[in-house]
């Protein structure tokens, strides 16, 4: 591992990936500070200590892995791809919700007999020789060829994949697809069983820096508290009212007989210190998902509602984390094996 002092977190430094990791983070409440447009590193304000850093994606891995950087946010393809076999990168958090596209196998589309896995290996029983396969992701094309009985040679590969087929420099291409637009244009099909991995970005970490230095804990606590509050909150919005009724049981038995007022837990309902002469005023206060808003609102009225205000919510915090208390159970894993 090589050694420093700061906390070190590194970020893609390019792309829509890029502009989407520090989107989500700013929506954490973790706002980057950059002192100049091109510089390469930066820093949280709310985050004293953590050094952000930014490289390309695939390079985020092998930092993380070999411990020169502490924490990354990058895909799931390259960590599938570049993770190494030494246990040494942790993954915290595998579903930020952005960067989302899947490795697949592409075959040219005048391959008409071909169409699932199964085929493939037919059609390789029948060139009697190792199809060769281009693709940036050579380790886990190779292990995905391997599992399904697939003879191969896999030809590592930089730039544009797409053409490699047509020039007879590989019989098919394993590469990323978004929308597959790029495949078509280039007469290329990807195979329906053919998805290697489903990526997006994900958080990761050094397990050694997570077992060693509890300063990198902490923040990477800090980092999945308030990423996974977020989201959480993300689809979810608070609605305040008004309501008459006698008693806050009463205001709740009419609101548990509409379909979307129960809230997460139940709604909080308050009395109101009327300043009129009906002293039979109370609030309510729930949580309920944005796609049931509209519905929500129309059954506030249905009993009597008013005074309907609507906010975003920004987290949602529970007792404890999901992806914590995997974190915590996998570095105690390492801990017992270390020993």
């Amino acid at each position: 591992m090589n050694p420093h002092t700061d906390i070190r977190l590194s970020l893609p430094s390019k792309g829509r990936m890029a502009q989407a990791a520090t989107d989500l983070l700013a929506a954490c409440g973790l706002d980057i500070r950059k002192t100049h447009p091109r510089q390469y590193a930066a820093s949280i304000p709310t985050l004293p200590g953590l050094t952000v850093l930014f490289q390309r994606p695939g390079d985020i891995v092998v930092s993380v892995r070999d411990g020169s950087v502490d924490l990354g946010i990058t895909g799931m393809d390259v960590v599938a791809e570049r993770r190494g076999n030494n246990g040494a990168v942790l993954v915290l958090h595998d579903a930020l919700g952005f960067g989302h596209c899947h490795l697949a196998l592409a075959v040219p589309e005048e391959w008409d007999t071909v169409q699932a896995m199964s085929d493939l290996a037919a059609r390789a029983r029948t060139l009697a020789r190792p199809l060769r396969v281009a693709t940036k992701f050579p380790h886990i094309t190779a292990d995905f060829l391997a599992r399904h009985d697939i003879p191969s040679t896999l030809i590592p590969a930089e730039g544009t994949l797409e053409v490699a087929p047509a020039i007879g420099y590989a019989d098919l291409i394993a590469d990323l697809v978004s929308s597959g637009q790029t495949l078509r244009d280039n007469r290329l099909r990807p195979l329906d069983d053919g998805i290697i991995i489903r990526s997006q970005a994900s958080l990761i970490a050094n397990q050694a820096a997570l077992e060693t230095r509890p300063e990198v804990l902490t923040i990477a606590r800090h980092l999945l508290e308030f990423i996974e509050a977020h989201q959480r909150a993300d689809n979810h919005a608070a609605i305040f009212a008004n309501v008459r009724g006698e008693s806050p049981q009463a205001v709740a038995q009419r609101m548990t007989t509409q379909q979307t007022l129960a809230g997460l837990q139940g709604p909080t309902i308050s009395p109101i210190i009327a300043q009129d002469s009906n002293p039979n005023w109370h609030a309510i206060h729930i949580i309920v998902r944005r796609d049931q808003l509209f519905q929500a609102v129309a059954e506030l009225r249905a009993i009597g509602g008013s005074g309907v205000v609507v906010t975003p919510v920004t987290y949602i915090f529970e007792k404890e984390p999901t992806r914590y208390r995997a974190m915590m159970d996998a570095i105690e894993v390492g801990k017992g094996t270390s020993k």
